[in-house]
């Protein structure tokens, strides 16, 4: 994703005047839509604030805000349900006085309610209104309301010189429709509803007048639709909030039924878990291949290849379907061909897709772009890896020119100098200058802190491509191809190996370095990539117990997860985005690494951490990143600016982490799930896995603390399905 950082380097940088945690925003979003509230549930204008609804990159409405008498009222309680698809806001009027729209009315005498919720494309809400008063009362309530149709990265901060052209209003008794022409020749449009019909209607503002009664309720329907396909008579209001509730619910028992759970002895711990699931299916988009997660809102909630992929992996043993969507998804928006503008080359995975008015102008270049060099590689190990966990070799079948056009782009155009190394260098200046996870403009550097250049060959890519290698072998062999096949790629992975090992380690830093500059110079800085080469099998064991030793001392370990950078480099900064900050991705990958080698307890401590994190903030939920400053006793996290939340890959950390701990992996072909050492992280006496899926089959394994050992139970199964623990 592209670092919000304001230098040349990086033109289409995310800018910020307040920090997106200080305004304690709620976000609602279902498929190609979402929503970004205050507290009070409204959408207000202010510079920099990313508040609104949103539908495919652009905003639908810029502006929704309540009012009473023409005040704002007061929040009681404000919460998005727990699976995240309800937000409740509970609202009271202040002191109003005769001047204020009638006779005066004391503080707390009327009760609202909010309710909203996202599908298919339409936000709806319900105001319950209530008078606690002893009398008959006067309100003047209104919706006022405004849609600026910006694109996407124009709210991130991009300027640009010209706009479309903003539609009259278009008023009926009951709604009003706002729309803009773009400068693509594009009409998008948003239809506002209300039930009953408003008093008088506007074009920027619905006017209530009521009167209720001691104890009276009254209550108001809105309906935002972005794009409403036109001709169609419109649903009733109250019918179409019903139905498409019910839908919503119903969609939502699907996706958590086809998904395995787990449960502890701790609450606050069940509370993270809950909301990381919760988070996961509203970020999951259906896509005609099937379930995608979008990367995070709201910046992020679009197709992101390189996001997910891992969270893919990190949720395998929880949901395969997750998996199984993208890879499908990804394939089916495989480059084909040379784009220089969209860093776009036959076999390449894509980085990102777009469908705002800019990217459709190439304004910028994310229509589909494909500036990752990491995205290929993790396509095809995660084929692997979800051919381990399923043994469902046939479904990959379809995929697998896929997967070879992918392993042909590792060994070409991703291999630019025929070094054998994969290394990147944008095509064009409007490319992203860095194109491996950590994307911002200066997050590549030497020891003395000056930026790498390229083209750059990263630490953590090798150890992607090699294990992108090894799957691609398992594949073929599943798959019953020609046995030279298999070979050459498990050769390729070998060879690829043993070149790491001599060209990235470095005995003098006692770890991989970051990566390789273009002159083939080692860019000898600590930072977490090296805890990739464990997560990819690519480090020798003895390697990789000095790397683990490192990442958990320190200077890389905060007290609530890994640094990007240690705190001895040039570049460090707790505050940056790549540059010593705290990303739970990127330590859950870390800890899947230390487990690959044995460090179960390191993996443990690793989950601890982002838990006891999680505990301290808002919702349990993980952020995109926080800032790197050490843990200190009785402070959470700090929070950095613009951190998206919910984040597809933080929500899939603790789940990944969690599967890790316990050494969980499945045998297909021996109907069996099986426990490697388990450890159980401190603070934590049990854990309940249920639903825990190999095909039709499914087990139930409870876990619990016995001294220093780890006792295993089944207390239920359907199918042809057993468990054995390796204590």
């Amino acid at each position: 994703m592209t670092a919000p950082a304001v230098t040349e380097a990086d033109p289409h940088a995310i800018t910020a005047d307040v920090s997106l945690h200080e305004r304690q925003l709620r976000v609602l979003k279902h498929d190609d839509t979402f929503a970004v509230l205050d507290q009070s549930g409204d959408a207000r204008p202010q510079p920099g604030a990313p508040q609104g609804l949103y539908h495919r990159d652009t905003r639908h409405l810029s502006r929704l805000e309540l009012r009473i008498a023409g005040t704002t009222p007061l929040v009681l309680s404000s919460a998005v349900s727990d699976d995240g698809a309800l937000l409740s806001c509970d609202l009271t009027n202040p002191d109003l006085d005769a001047a204020q729209g009638g006779p005066a009315i004391e503080r707390d005498r009327v009760h609202i309610r909010r309710t909203k919720f996202i599908h298919r494309g339409t936000c709806y809400e319900r105001i319950g209104i209530r008078s606690f008063a002893d009398r008959p009362v006067r309100l003047a309530l209104d919706i006022q309301f405004a849609a600026d149709f910006a694109d996407l990265f124009e709210v991130r901060g991009e300027r640009r010189p010209r706009r479309g052209t903003l539609q009259a209003p278009g008023l009926a008794p009951d709604g009003v429709t706002l729309a803009y022409v773009g400068l693509d020749h594009r009409r998008r449009a948003t239809r506002l509803r209300f039930h009953p019909a408003p008093d008088r209607l506007e074009a920027g503002q619905a006017h209530f007048a009521l009167t209720l009664a001691p104890g009276e309720r009254r209550s108001i329907l809105v309906e935002v639709s972005c794009n409403p396909a036109p001709g169609l008579p419109p649903e009733l209001p109250a019918a179409a909030l019903l139905r498409a509730l019910r839908e919503g619910r119903r969609s939502r028992r699907t996706a958590l039924a086809r998904m395995a759970a787990a449960t502890t002895s701790d609450a606050i711990f069940n509370e993270m878990l809950g909301r990381s699931v919760a988070d996961l299916e509203l970020l999951t988009t259906e896509t005609p291949e099937g379930p995608y997660p979008y990367a995070g809102v709201p910046w992020f909630s679009t197709v992101f290849g390189r996001d997910a992929l891992i969270t893919a992996w990190l949720t395998l043993w929880l949901d395969p379907a997750i998996a199984l969507g993208v890879l499908r998804r990804l394939a089916a928006l495989q480059a084909g061909a040379e784009d220089a503008a969209a860093d776009a080359e036959p076999g390449k995975i894509l980085h990102e897709m777009r469908a705002g008015e800019m990217a459709e102008l190439g304004e910028v270049p994310f229509r589909r772009y494909y500036g990752s060099v990491d995205s290929t590689p993790l396509f095809v190990a995660l084929a692997g890896a979800w051919l381990d966990r399923t043994g469902e070799a046939e479904v990959l079948r379809p995929l697998w020119p896929h997967l070879e056009a992918a392993l042909r782009w590792i060994e070409t155009h991703g291999d630019r100098d025929g070094d054998g190394f994969i290394e990147y260098g944008r095509r064009t200046a409007t490319g992203l200058a860095n194109q491996g996870w950590k994307d911002s403009w200066d997050s590549i550097s030497h020891e003395d802190g000056t930026l790498a250049e390229g083209p750059i060959a990263l630490c953590e890519v090798q150890a992607y491509a090699y294990a992108a290698f090894r799957a691609g072998a398992r594949i073929a062999r599943a798959l019953g191809l020609p046995a030279g096949r298999a070979a050459a790629l498990e050769a390729r992975a070998e060879t690829l190996r043993e070149r790491f090992e001599a060209a990235f380690w470095c005995d003098r830093l006692g770890t991989y370095v970051l990566a390789l500059d273009g002159a083939k110079r080692p860019c000898r800085v600590r930072a977490s990539n090296a805890g990739h080469a464990l997560f990819g099998g690519i480090a020798s064991p003895e390697r990789a117990a000095l790397v683990a030793r490192q990442l958990l001392g320190g200077t890389f370990h905060s007290g609530w997860g890994i640094r990007t950078l240690a705190t001895t480099e040039a570049r460090y900064n707790p505050m940056s985005y790549h540059n010593g900050s705290v990303w739970p991705h990127d330590t859950a990958l870390i800890g899947l690494g230390l487990a690959r080698y044995g460090h179960r307890a390191a993996t443990a401590r690793l989950l601890e951490g982002l838990a006891a994190a999680a505990g301290r903030l808002e919702l349990r939920r993980l952020p995109e990143l926080f800032c790197g400053f050490p843990r200190r006793r009785g402070h959470g996290p700090t929070a950095y600016p613009v951190a998206c939340a919910p984040q597809a890959w933080a929500a899939a950390a603790p789940i990944g982490l969690l599967g890790a701990c316990l050494g969980l992996s499945f045998n297909p072909e021996a109907r069996v799930v099986w426990l490697d050492r388990p450890e159980i992280p401190a603070g934590l006496d049990r854990v309940a896995l249920r639903g825990l899926a190999l095909g039709e089959a499914r087990i139930d394994i409870d876990l619990r603390r016995v001294g220093d050992a780890v006792a295993m139970s089944v207390p239920g199964r359907q199918g042809e399905i057993g468990a054995a623990l390796n204590a």
